[in-house]
């Protein structure tokens, strides 16, 4: 099945994934990580996108962000990608592509599937074995949500902020929240849609940025043409 073109609403939160080509290695050292991180800070305030969560994996990166334009998550990933890749090319003595293709996004239900997101995000490191605890990952936003390390990249979302009234408040409800490991089912629900470019959320929330966005959001069922019913008077 074909994927579908990329949906794009500003303010809305989306989940990003970018592959290393082949699934080669992205980052190899701490420089790669701080260079990357510099430049996404640099052009998420350009084009005024609002990261909310993130974590670089040695060969992939996960981003949570909210765009204030339908342009600004290809405009902050496109600027990043002629910044990092030249560098990392020259370092390494390498040629040609770094990143597997354009990005590819899922528009999130924030009320249902923020947070839930954002943990699945930040616990990349554990579920792949590369530290057992999240605050031993330098590389992610799970140290700056729970309290241990600020970070300037980040703009928090209102629903972490509204976890509790102080930051102490909202850290520690965090980490309980964080908990919990995600269920099979949640796993494969956000990397199901990420990768195949379709939106996280209810019924009801697809139904509604079907009429919203004026364009089809989820596969067509087979032998049916898509179309858009007028809503009831």
């Amino acid at each position: 099945m074909a994927r579908l073109p990329r949906l794009v609403l500003p303010s809305q939160p989306h989940h990003i994934i970018q592959h290393g080509n082949d699934r080669q290695l992205i980052f190899r050292e701490a420089e790669d990580y701080q260079r990357f991180l510099g430049w996404l800070k640099d052009s998420a305030r350009e084009f005024k996108v609002a990261i909310h969560a993130y974590v670089l994996m040695p060969n992939h990166l996960h981003l949570l962000a909210s765009p204030s334009t339908v342009e600004g998550l290809a405009q902050t990933m496109q600027r990043v990608g002629r910044y990092y890749v030249p560098w990392f090319n020259a370092k390494y003595g390498r040629s040609g592509s770094l990143f597997q293709g354009r990005f590819k996004t899922s528009l999130i239900d924030a009320a249902a599937y923020l947070l839930l997101c954002s943990r699945y995000i930040e616990y990349n490191p554990v579920r792949n074995e590369l530290v057992s605890d999240p605050l031993d990952y330098p590389w992610s936003s799970y140290p700056h949500h729970a309290g241990a390390q600020p970070d300037n990249l980040i703009t928090d979302h209102a629903l972490y902020w509204a976890l509790g009234n102080t930051p102490f408040q909202r850290e520690a409800a965090y980490t309980e929240l964080s908990r919990p490991a995600l269920t099979r089912a949640q796993l494969d629900q956000i990397n199901g849609a990420v990768l195949k470019g379709w939106p996280l959320g209810s019924d009801a929330f697809k139904t509604e940025l079907q009429h919203r966005a004026k364009r089809q959001v989820l596969p067509a069922k087979r032998g049916r043409p898509f179309k858009i019913k007028a809503p009831a008077p």
